[in-house]
């Protein structure tokens, strides 16, 4: 494969003209028809796991499986540089749109841990989704490799199309998207970079994608430097005592590590958790949901697939005490009795808890140049 060469910005005026778009009256980036090519280093930057190795915390047992055992990378798309940097370069590009206003970047956001901070979040057109925008930390871990809330999607190849041919996202026709990407002068080249031809294929948008979004993989939060390589046998000191007494609770009687497991803090399978007495979303199933990772989710509220809780002190709080019944409550949130679970809190442990999670955060992470928009607009 070539190695990538500088791409410097490029701006073709389709119209002939160089005037700047005219802002959107919905909020949204504005329809342009001026080409902007993405700016990229001369040398591909890091995303596989030869050249940036998950830490050790993640390949063998942390407190018990370890995350890369619920890997759902497959054989045939295995992350490479450059497949996860033309992923890049796809997951930022507006042309993905119908229109040319929304990307994959507009309701997964890096600041938010590549979620969006509105409950729902707006298509290309200004129409809403249906439920909140799931964070992408460590998507790459979760064991039957089904996505979207509902697992409606089997593999995450599958689900990222969905959004760029949903009729309230992104709105573009799938048997029209390569030649339309071929009509941009810098994708032949990063696809013959990631797949040895220049060939624009919807399978490869699918592969390329992917591979970027399994690279989005957080490990460098203080929770990891306590318990991680560079921890070591002192890694406790670098949290307070009210954090190892979060710690604590997680792990045993809150019982949050029950379904967020592994160092990655990854849901196991989906679960009806009590958020209704009669379920109004079926989900994938019974009222059933995808969680995403625990990381960085001190910066994404709100939370639950539908955005209802504006605080983690809110989720806290319904866990302690307001899980609801119905009949598909998770036996591990009732009680032997078939109860909900009522956890008891004191104001000083949902408070550690909540502490907790914020050592979650990987700063890093959300301002990683190999997860930031290449565009220059």
């Amino acid at each position: 494969m070539r190695p990538i060469l500088p791409l410097l910005l490029l701006s073709v005026a389709a119209s002939g003209c160089g005037d700047a778009p005219v802002a959107s009256p919905t909020g949204l980036a504005p329809s342009t028809d001026v080409i902007v090519a993405p700016v990229l280093p001369s040398a591909l930057l890091a995303y596989s796991d030869a050249r940036l190795p998950l830490p050790r915390h993640f390949t063998g047992p942390s407190g018990g499986p370890p995350a890369i055992a619920a890997d759902n990378t497959p054989a045939s798309n295995v992350t490479t540089d450059a497949g996860a940097t033309l992923g890049r370069v796809l997951f930022y590009d507006r042309r993905l749109s119908v229109n040319g206003r929304v990307s994959c970047a507009s309701c997964h956001r890096q600041e938010f841990a590549f979620s969006d901070t509105a409950r729902l979040s707006r298509g290309f057109d200004g129409g809403l989704t249906t439920r909140h925008s799931m964070g992408l930390s460590n998507a790459r871990f979760y064991t039957s490799g089904r996505f979207f809330w509902d697992e409606r999607a089997a593999t995450l190849e599958a689900q990222v199309l969905q959004p760029i041919a949903d009729p309230t996202e992104m709105g573009e026709r799938l048997d029209e998207l390569p030649a339309k990407l071929a009509r941009a002068a810098y994708y032949p080249a990063l696809f013959e970079a990631a797949f040895g031809t220049r060939e624009i294929t919807t399978d490869r948008v699918a592969r390329a994608l992917a591979q970027f979004v399994r690279a989005l993989v957080s490990t460098n939060a203080r929770f990891d430097r306590a318990v991680g390589a560079n921890g070591g046998p002192n890694g406790a000191d670098l949290l307070t005592a009210q954090e190892l007494l979060g710690q604590q609770l997680y792990i045993g009687r809150a019982g949050c590590a029950r379904c967020h497991g592994t160092a990655a803090h990854i849901s196991d399978a989906v679960h009806n958790t009590g958020l209704d007495a009669t379920i109004t979303d079926a989900g994938a199933g019974n009222g059933r949901f995808k969680a995403p990772s625990l990381r960085n989710v001190e910066v994404r509220p709100p939370y639950m697939h539908d955005g209802r809780f504006q605080t983690l002190e809110q989720v806290v709080d319904f866990y302690d005490r307001g899980v609801r019944a119905n009949p598909a409550l998770d036996p591990r949130l009732r009680t032997p009795g078939g109860q909900p679970q009522r956890l008891n809190l004191t104001v000083t442990e949902r408070d550690a808890l909540v502490a907790f999670l914020k050592t979650l955060t990987d700063r890093t992470f959300l301002t990683d140049p190999r997860f930031s928009d290449p565009f220059v607009r």
